[in-house]
Formats: C-alpha cells, structure tokens, sequence
C-alpha cells in the first residue's frame, strides 16, 4: 500500500511524493486522512534544519502530528472500528522515509492505541487537539492561574481560553503584532509596552521567542512563576540578578499528555472551550510548498490546514 506525503527530502527542500506504507498488524489502525495542521514552530524548524538532533531523527522525512482522519480498516485488537473519526498526533508508517512526525499524508498506518476518537461537529477542529492540549499542559504547569499570557498566536489563544475555561479571570495578552491582536474571547490583548507598571504572579510564554524571559521576569512579582510554553531551539539565557531579586521559579512546559486531551475533550463537550476561529487558511497537498511558505512566514496565517480531501 502507497500514500502521498509531504517530505522534506533535505533541509528546505520539500515535495509531496508517494511513498510505501508498511504492513498494518491485528493492533493497528488504516487512517484515510482529511486534514493536517502544519506546525509554525517545530516543522519550521525540521524543515530549516535547526531542530536539535535527537534519536531516530534523519533525511528525508514526513512532518506532521496534527491529522484527522476517517479509519477505514481496523484491526482486531486496535479497538477501534470502520469509520470512526480519529485524531492522529504522528506515525511512523513509511518504509522509505522517517516518521517524524510522520502525520502528514493522504493515508496512515498507526496503532489504534495512539489514535483519539473524536467527534466534531467540525472535523477540520481535531486538528487543533495537540495544540490545545499542549495549551492545557502548559496551564496545569503552573502552581496557579496565570494573568499574563505572551504571544496571541495559536497556542497563547487557546492559553488564554483554557485559563477562563478553568474558571480563572481572563488573562491580559501580550501581543507585538498589532495584526495579530484580533480575535479575542473574552479577554484583552495589548502591546506589551501598555502594561509596563503591571506585575504578576504567573506569566506563560507562548511566542517561542527567548528575548522573552528577561522582560517577563521584570513583570513578575517577588516568588513568581514564569512558564515557558514555546520550543525555544538553542539555549535560553536571562540576567540572573533581576530572577534573584524577584525570587523567580522558571518552569517549562514539555509535550502533553494523554490526560491533557482528555482533558480539552471534557471542555469543548461541556461547551467551555471553543477551538473555532483559530483555522485562518487551507490548501490542497498539491500547494504544499506554497502553504508551508504561508505557514512559516505569514503573520496573518494562524493555522494552516491541508485538505487531504482534494488529493489528486
């Protein structure tokens, strides 16, 4: 069995080819995709080649841990059956390629334990679950709410709407973009300049961005908490005595687990959490390069979404 994929053969270079599957076993699942997310932080970074290297890492690659999909063939023992709606975070599937993520392509063999049954209204929404349930991580990380989230991208939106969603107060936002500080739920977005006098006990970084850490520890109070809620790439440096002056605690906030998603599920069921409006554009595989470039590097494009619908 073959699929196409998008694959990035070498750093910046990238097509959508065929490739072959392995064999599926009594465990696994045959997941006909319909979309797939594109990442603006970890792909970016796999296809400029800046990711560090670690354990299974190589050229060429399937990106990709943000697909929904349909399951049309189902194991025995993958308690899953034909035709339920699956979110599948990754896959290492391919026989002639790393699966790293490994989600993005038109039809994927993974264990059925790997997969989440879903059920949106909206099918295209589970494709946002690891980002909401990296969002939902990242506020659990904390020893308590926080009232200034930094960076109003996809993941500091839904931190900002997972916060209220717990019944904490709204959190202010910090937002450099002007473009970008549009589309509130409930909350505030501002240039971080307005709240210079302001001071908080938590603060959660979502912009990914290391210049960061310095200016947010200015803002805590003495014994706060900075969570560090992005993947910085190299390292993270700040000037020690103004931490040391505020007693400051820096904690990070690593990959989700499955608890985190069941957690978001429990939320947008009971109507507490919404994940629409955060897709802002989509493309069919064939324009693969076309919508990375616009995923990488458009500060208007929120989540890019590929339409395995309109595969050739």
């Amino acid at each position: 069995m073959q699929t196409a994929a998008v694959v990035f053969e070498n750093p910046g270079t990238l097509a959508v080819r065929r490739l072959t599957l392995n064999a599926s076993d009594a465990s696994d699942v045959v997941v006909e995709s319909s979309f797939s997310g594109i990442s603006s932080g970890t792909e970016k970074m796999l296809y400029e080649g800046t990711m560090p290297a670690f354990p299974g890492m190589r050229y060429p690659l399937v990106p990709g841990y943000e697909t929904v999909g349909t399951v049309v063939e189902a194991g025995e023992a993958s308690g899953r059956s034909v035709g339920d709606q699956v979110f599948v975070p990754g896959a290492n599937c391919y026989a002639d390629a790393a699966g790293l993520f490994g989600a993005s392509a038109a039809r994927l063999v993974v264990p059925g334990s790997r997969t989440v049954q879903t059920r949106f209204e909206h099918p295209e929404e589970a494709a946002l679950l690891a980002l909401a349930a990296t969002a939902h991580h990242a506020v659990c990380r904390s020893n308590g709410p926080a009232s200034l989230v930094v960076g109003h991208g996809v993941l500091g939106r839904l931190i900002a709407r997972i916060i209220m969603a717990a019944g904490h107060p709204a959190p202010i936002v910090w937002e450099t973009n002007a473009a970008r500080r549009t589309g509130t739920h409930g909350y505030v977005v501002s240039a971080p300049e307005s709240g210079r006098d302001l001071r908080h006990d938590v603060i959660i970084d979502a912009s990914g961005d290391a210049a960061v850490v310095d200016t947010a520890i200015a803002h805590l109070n003495r014994g706060g908490e900075l969570v560090l809620a992005g993947f910085y790439g190299s390292r993270v440096d700040f000037g020690f005595p103004a931490a040391f002056i505020k007693e400051a605690t820096i904690a990070i906030a690593a990959e989700f687990a499955p608890a985190d998603i069941d957690a978001v599920l429990a939320l947008v069921d009971a109507g507490r959490l919404s994940l629409g409006g955060l897709i802002t554009h989509h493309s069919a595989p064939s324009d693969a390069a076309s919508a990375y470039r616009t995923a990488f590097n458009d500060p208007d494009c929120l989540k890019m979404i590929i339409d395995w619908r309109k595969a050739a």
